[in-house]
């Protein structure tokens, strides 16, 4: 049996997301149905549909889903229908690094979020997405594929929220808001009196001020270009700001601020010259952590006299951990006023996801979001 639904396709590499009817398979054995209320439009999206990451297309994108679960498939006990759930990523549950409690880092991670098809199950390497022809289309992009009106997910992606928590605003807690605070709580864990640097005042890198502002940390340095994000940052637990296109020397005077190197410095931009900046900004036993998706193939340079020296350089996906214990964190501190991420969130109707991509670009808005349509509406 299929279900007919409304979802957003790019046909091509660098086509515009395209609202098109498709039908989706019912839950197999350890999936849900998701009906999709609102998603959180990333700037993976649109280095997705620019070819910067391998899905096949023609594809349906989006992976910041919140929505009800409507079916589910055998086997699956939790979660059940009419629960609300923000749809998480996907992974194997049996590799090394999903039994040692790092499921960001599921040995099968690549294909589960950008082969296009199921990971696991009797239908492992097809799509439950196709044409009203019949015509397959890639799906299960970050194992959810929410620019659409229902997902198919695995029931073990799925994070049960309260109902009275909106689900317009919790999408982001999937990835680009948990990636940002992830980064912070569950990769650089700062002790009391440390200094943290984040380069990009986004959406995951205000996250990351909003978390380091939960932590020990005594210093806290916001970097961007634009003085509307810096601001933000100074609102949400930034100690310090820096512009960096009115100092000639971003690094300099960063450590000039801290009066040394940083303990952690973060890169939320994935431009490479500003990686470089956050890999100088830390010394001794300093780390620099890189978050921002960079185009596929990027490189950069590192002197490694300097690096030999203790310094570390690590990358993080979508903020390490666990979305079954990271998600809940993050909206308890919400509730208790110390993670205002819904501050940071503006809804755009589903057929302008172009439209939220572009006022993302211009710095207009933090977080996009994007509301999907009531098939049942006449």
């Amino acid at each position: 049996m299929t279900i007919r639904i409304r979802a957003s396709v790019v046909e091509e590499v660098g086509a515009p997301f395209t609202p098109t009817d498709l039908e989706i398979d019912d839950p197999g054995p350890g999936e849900i149905l998701v009906r999709v209320v609102a998603s959180g439009v990333c700037h993976t999206d649109a280095n997705t549909r620019g070819g910067d990451m391998p899905m096949p297309l023609p594809g349906v994108l989006g992976h910041e889903g919140a929505g009800v679960v409507e079916a589910v498939g055998p086997g699956v006990t939790s979660p059940r229908p009419g629960d609300h759930v923000v749809l998480g990523w996907p992974s194997c549950g049996e590799c090394r690094n999903c039994r040692e409690g790092e499921p960001r880092y599921c040995l099968s991670i690549a294909p589960a979020l950008v082969a296009g098809v199921r990971l696991t199950g009797e239908k492992a390497g097809t799509s439950g997405y196709r044409r009203l022809d019949g015509t397959p289309v890639s799906g299960h992009f970050f194992g959810q594929s929410s620019f659409a009106t229902h997902a198919l997910a695995l029931a073990g992606q799925a994070v049960v929220i309260p109902r009275d928590v909106p689900l317009d605003i919790a999408g982001p807690l999937a990835c680009g808001i948990a990636t940002g605070a992830g980064a912070v709580l569950n990769t650089a864990r700062p002790r009391a009196g440390d200094s943290i640097v984040v380069y990009g005042a986004g959406a995951v890198g205000l996250a990351a001020v909003m978390a380091a502002r939960n932590t020990p940390a005594t210093t806290i340095v916001a970097v961007d270009v634009h003085d509307s994000r810096l601001a933000l940052a100074s609102r949400y637990g930034a100690t310090h700001v820096v512009n960096a296109s009115a100092t000639p020397d971003t690094v300099a005077t960063v450590r000039e601020i801290i009066g040394g190197s940083a303990d952690f410095a973060l890169d939320c931009t994935g431009v490479i010259p500003v990686v470089e900046q956050a890999v100088e900004t830390v010394g001794m036993l300093g780390t620099a952590i890189l978050i921002g998706g960079a185009p596929a193939g990027a490189a950069f340079r590192a002197d490694h006299f300097r690096t030999l020296f203790g310094k570390r350089i690590v990358g993080t996906l979508g903020g390490s951990g666990d979305s079954q214990r990271l998600v809940p964190a993050l909206l308890a501190l919400w509730r208790q006023g110390r993670f205002p991420f819904d501050e940071l969130v503006d809804t755009f109707d589903f057929e302008d996801i172009e439209g939220a991509l572009e006022a993302s670009r211009r710095g207009d808005v933090i977080k996009p979001v994007v509301r999907m349509p009531d098939l049942a509406a006449p």
